[in-house]
């Protein structure tokens, strides 16, 4: 569910093509220099483009501060900056602000506001938003608790080959939690997650084989074939 401690993701610092020629040197220095380990110069760099209300410069600073790259760890500041950058629309920023509060890093924890900006990442089709606020939607966690909008967004996450979305819509059709109860669909959501490795969906996969009969596995393992082929669309 966390995405604030992960490694400074640098590959998200992409140039909009507008950018001017000044403006872009610098951010491709600040850019070269944190992939070389020196988080100062990117400092250096990436501040004033962020204070001029660059989003990209913006959430790269709050990766800085969130993970103590070059500066002293402090959650507040990368709040803030991830902040500026969400409201702009950076998606990797709503969702990190997701995190935040609904883990209560940083910030008071508040689930109200972690569904505010999941929501508003996950319509711009960020998976991992996708399936945090499916998870909110399942345990009533900021909003009432609602089974078929948790599936909802389990199954568009689920659509972009997150597996923990596949492997909590094969929960659903095991116990017939919002749907109703199909082991066949279960099976063909768990046999999909298990093949990106998903450890709970193997587990889960080899003892509902058990319950099944030869014929059911079957059509389990042809509709998981059909649905990869069809990359995951209308399963």
């Amino acid at each position: 569910m966390r995405r604030l401690t992960a490694i400074l993701c640098l590959t998200l610092a992409v140039l909009l093509g507008s950018v001017g020629v000044s403006w872009g040197a610098d951010f491709q220095k600040g850019l070269d220099a944190a992939k070389q380990g020196d988080y100062a110069t990117a400092l250096r760099e990436w501040k004033p483009l962020a204070e001029q209300g660059d989003a990209v410069a913006q959430y790269n600073l709050g990766l800085m501060y969130a993970n103590g790259k070059g500066v002293p760890q402090n959650y507040k500041t990368a709040e803030k900056w991830w902040k500026l950058a969400a409201e702009q629309g950076d998606a990797d920023a709503q969702f990190n602000l997701g995190v935040m509060y609904d883990e209560g890093q940083g910030v008071p924890q508040d689930y109200k506001t972690a569904v505010k900006w999941y929501r508003l990442a996950a319509e711009q089709g960020d998976a991992s938003a996708q399936y945090n606020l499916g998870l909110m939607y399942a345990n009533g966690k900021g909003v009432p608790q609602d089974y078929k909008t948790a599936e909802k967004w389990w199954k568009l996450a689920a659509e972009q080959g997150f597996a923990r979305a596949q492997t909590n819509l094969g929960t659903m059709y095991d116990n017939g939690t919002g749907v109703l109860q199909d082991y066949v669909r279960a099976h063909m959501w768990w046999n999909i997650a298990a093949s990106s490795g998903d450890k709970g969906a193997i587990k889960h996969r080899k003892q509902i084989a058990k319950e099944m009969p030869p014929n059911d596995i079957s059509t389990a393992q042809r509709l998981a074939r059909e649905c990869v082929r069809k990359k995951y669309k209308g399963c």
